[in-house]
């Protein structure tokens, strides 16, 4: 049987490559998993005859969103323990409520809500790190979403390993079993230079480089790590991270807010990611990465939302707008951020952090047909006169009408078509009860 054609008529596209373009009167078809075209509608019936068409009115076509950095399975934690300092938050209350919960039944249900959440928001791949990546990996997998799963490699034993080689050896068995699959790759994900061993670096650099895969790694996050390494190593996170090989173009930098301009210098030339989480930095009071200055340097700058329980949300179109205007305040320029790159960062920049730009991120043919329509015709998004401004300053996730991964529909008019979200509800109120008992116990 051959592959369906389908042709989707919306009343904008917008491909991001290239950049700031808005395509008006024009179809997307997409044949099988993969996009064919990206065409002017005269030319529809002559070119694609035997296309089914879906008519899109008052909606924009736009790449799926790409969460650069998030830890899935903690939905679950999302408001357990709010309005703290990132060292209590984690130390008093995230760390010993996964320590006694933290196996595959909870990763799995955190995964998916996570991915319920994502999907019904416009995001088609997300890079995960956190434990249990196998089950993570086949959450994703069930419900259709693409997904880059870390490996992850941490200095103390939790329930996913106890020993540096048990990490390495479970990762490696990850990423052996998840070759095939279309939707997922892997990444070595080592937690923070504070809590992973010079030898752990040393091993993840060689392997990283063997399997060709990215190294995704919390990184001057907050002011106190720089501290750290000084006591520790008696230097620099970034001169640590440059003897030990791993300060380079594979290396995904999430969240860099203790950036010097030496540092965004060598940053630029290493060609590093930064993978830029505002509303996490901000609620955790942890600082601000200075995205102007990097842009200016060429940096590749990607955004995620970090975990649900420092967000509280895994909202793209929140974290993306947050994203620009938090880049022009802290600048002070009004210029700084502009819509257009705003959206590359929540895409076409995300996906190349992640080496599926070959694929994804942006509407252009031969691409995977990751896909999301917008709904701009309601009242808070009217009158469109600029439709990236709109979809960037105006829109909420709210909007997202449809959102097809590798040409698949897993949401249509706004519900889930993969995923049973009754089920998922229920699962979480499960954990909810349970959680908030081992909170209140540790509290005490």
């Amino acid at each position: 049987m051959s592959e369906p054609v389908t042709a989707l008529l919306p009343e904008w596209i917008v491909p991001v490559h290239p950049a700031g373009e808005v395509l008006e009167h024009h179809a997307l078809v997409m044949h099988g998993d993969t996009i064919s075209a990206v065409i002017p509608r005269e030319k529809l019936d002559d070119a694609f005859p035997e296309a089914q068409r879906i008519a899109l009115p008052g909606r924009a076509l736009l790449p799926g969103l790409v969460n650069a950095h998030a830890h899935s399975a903690m939905a679950l934690l999302r408001g357990l323990a709010d309005d703290l300092p990132l060292m209590r938050w984690l130390e008093d209350h995230i760390w010993p409520a996964e320590q006694q919960c933290v196996g595959p039944d909870y990763v799995r249900v955190g995964t998916e809500l996570a991915v319920a959440e994502m999907l019904l928001g416009g995001t088609t791949c997300f890079n995960d790190n956190y434990f249990f990546p196998d089950v993570a990996a086949r959450t994703a997998i069930r419900a259709g979403m693409r997904a880059v799963v870390g490996m992850p490699i941490i200095s103390v034993p939790t329930a996913w390993a106890t020993t540096e080689d048990e990490y390495f050896a479970r990762g490696l068995a990850v990423h052996q079993d998840l070759a095939n699959e279309p939707l997922v790759t892997t990444a070595f994900a080592p937690h923070a230079p504070y809590t992973v061993t010079d030898s752990a670096f040393a091993r993840i650099r060689e392997l990283a480089e063997e399997l060709d895969i990215p190294v995704h790694l919390h990184l001057l996050e907050a002011a106190g790590e720089i501290e750290t390494s000084q006591q520790q190593y008696r230097c620099h996170p970034i001169d640590r991270l440059e003897k030990l090989g791993l300060f380079n173009n594979r290396l995904l930098a999430v969240h860099m807010t203790q950036l010097t301009p030496t540092d965004m210098d060598r940053v630029a030339r290493a060609g590093v990611h930064v993978l830029h989480c505002p509303a996490s930095n901000l609620k955790l009071a942890s600082g601000i990465c200075p995205v102007a200055a990097l842009v200016e340097r060429d940096v590749n700058v990607c955004i995620g939302t970090d975990g649900a329980a420092s967000n509280n949300t895994l909202d793209m179109f929140a974290e993306t707008r947050l994203a620009a205007l938090l880049g022009k305040g802290y600048s002070g320029d009004p210029e700084a951020i502009p819509a257009h790159l705003a959206l590359e960062m929540a895409t076409i920049n995300a996906a190349r952090a992640l080496g599926l730009d070959e694929d994804i991120g942006s509407l252009e043919s031969g691409k995977q047909a990751d896909v999301i329509a917008v709904d701009l015709d309601r009242i808070e998004t009217l009158p469109v006169h600029h439709v990236v401004s709109q979809l960037v300053y105006a829109t909420g996730r709210h909007q997202v009408s449809d959102v097809w991964v590798a040409g698949r529909a897993l949401v249509r008019d706004g519900s889930l078509q993969t995923l049973d979200a009754d089920r998922i509800r229920e699962e979480s109120r499960v954990w909810q009860r349970r959680l908030a008992q081992i909170d209140q116990k540790t509290r005490a």
